[in-house]
């Protein structure tokens, strides 16, 4: 089975000891910052769970089965690795998504919630489910029906099974201590069936870290305190009532002539209203300063303004906006991403624009709000004065409080058209934007 030369107490940190084998709790819940380990935790269990209880199957879940593979399944398959075992004693398929092992037909089944049905026709009824593992527990409260749907799941796989059984939850706690999550798990504490254990990286011994990521942990401290505890403690900092609380004048910074002619991937973000304004946002990558630039600014507004454009007229200003940009930076502007709503407009721009690619945003706003103020909180994002209208929004932007008191993140619909314009643009170039940043594991979803 094990490897005499590999002992559990090396794979694991010494917080997760006590529990690792420990079936008195039929809840386990663990919490923890970034790289606080409980993924390989997780994977470690249900790995040394089949081989080493000679009648048991172990069920793997997520919310959604499209989400398997590049997160629970392949960390199973490195605890295998880790644990010095022989992948030759394993069948190890992905459709269906399962690792058995040989010796003793026990079996480790990945599922997401959408198809449990589908696992349980599955799972083989002789072996009786001892360990439910639920990871990224988020996404059932934010994707799913919370509570109720994991009081199911437990019902499902515990039924018929009069031995051991537990089931383990793992995620990263959200910002906001009133999310519904965050609820349910100060409702599980007073069972007496459940323990709830929360790690940070400096439970972890630096080796297994390395000193690049300790360093970049501590960066961030030292340029957002808050947004540190959040990411790299685990802890619900709770919510300011302003989004980008972080900005402020060090993040408006003209670029030279040497650095405008040399960014890269210079384009445009553009959101659209009828009425309520119309905004493009351009900006490029300094990649050798390591900085996300503003360039320049279009805004109206046609309420404010009192005269309302049509898509045509925004289509010839969007060249003329475009053609002093590449005048003035002596740059091309590549592309443009555009609000999913607008095809109407992106179709006239790209009558009088023809050379520019346009892209359809992604408007998955609080994953786009968390990447903006990430680049703020390091000061990889700057402005140029001439973005006065995203500048000022920058400093208006607000949470809903109301929401928020009931767990929900939700920004207020105002002073939010530049915010949403490069909001867009980030999200296009994120995969280079990422590299700008110090050394992070980002879990992308």
């Amino acid at each position: 089975m094990i490897c005499k030369t590999v002992k559990l107490s090396d794979l694991i940190i010494p917080k997760y000891h006590d529990t690792f084998n420990d079936i008195s709790y039929v809840h386990k819940i663990f919490t923890s910052g970034r790289a606080g380990t409980k993924s390989s935790r997780g994977g470690i269990r249900a790995v040394y769970k089949i081989v080493s209880d000679p009648d048991c199957s172990v069920v793997i879940m997520r919310k959604f089965h499209n989400k398997l593979k590049k997160t629970v399944y392949k960390e199973t398959l490195r605890a295998i690795r880790r644990l010095g075992l022989d992948k030759r004693d394993f069948k190890i398929t992905v459709s269906p998504m399962e690792i058995k092992y040989l010796p003793n037909g026990n079996t480790i089944y990945f599922t997401g919630n959408d198809s449990i049905d589908d696992t349980k026709g599955m799972i083989d009824e002789s072996k009786p489910i001892k360990l439910v593992e639920v990871d990224e527990l988020t996404e059932f409260f934010d994707k799913g029906d919370g509570e109720d749907e994991l009081a199911n799941i437990e019902a499902t796989f515990i039924r018929g099974n009069d031995q051991e059984f537990c089931m383990e939850y793992y995620f990263n706690p959200p910002r906001n201590p009133k999310a519904p999550v965050m609820q349910w798990v100060k409702k599980m504490e007073q069972r007496s069936d459940t323990i709830h254990i929360h790690t940070d990286y400096r439970d972890v011994p630096k080796k297994w870290l390395g000193q690049k990521l300790i360093d970049s942990a501590l960066q961030m401290l030292k340029s957002d305190e808050k947004m540190y505890n959040w990411v790299w403690l685990g802890l619900c900092t709770g919510l300011d009532e302003l989004i980008y609380y972080m900005f402020n004048k060090r993040h408006i910074e003209e670029p030279t002539q040497e650095i405008l002619s040399d960014l890269k991937m210079l384009g445009i973000g553009i959101d659209y209203g009828q009425m309520n304004a119309t905004t493009f946002e351009c900006f490029g990558i300094d990649f050798k300063n390591r900085k996300l630039r503003g360039v320049d600014e279009y805004y109206h507004s046609g309420r404010e303004s009192g005269h309302q454009k049509s898509p045509s007229q925004y289509a010839n200003d969007f060249k003329e906006f475009v053609e002093n940009i590449e005048k003035r930076t002596m740059n091309k502007v590549t592309f443009a991403v555009i609000d999913p709503s607008a095809k109407g407009l992106a179709e006239e721009i790209k009558r009088v624009c023809p050379h520019i690619k346009f892209i359809s945003a992604d408007n998955t706003v609080i994953k786009g709000i968390n990447r903006v103020q990430k680049l703020l909180s390091f000061f990889i994002m700057t402005l140029s004065s001439k973005q006065k209208h995203a500048i000022d929004e920058f400093q208006l932007y607000e949470w809903n409080i109301d929401l928020v008191e009931k767990g929900q993140e939700v920004p207020i619909k105002a002073n939010d058209h530049c915010m949403d314009a490069i909001r867009y643009y980030v999200m296009y170039v994120w995969k280079y934007l990422r590299r700008l940043l110090p050394f992070l594991i980002e879990k992308e979803e």
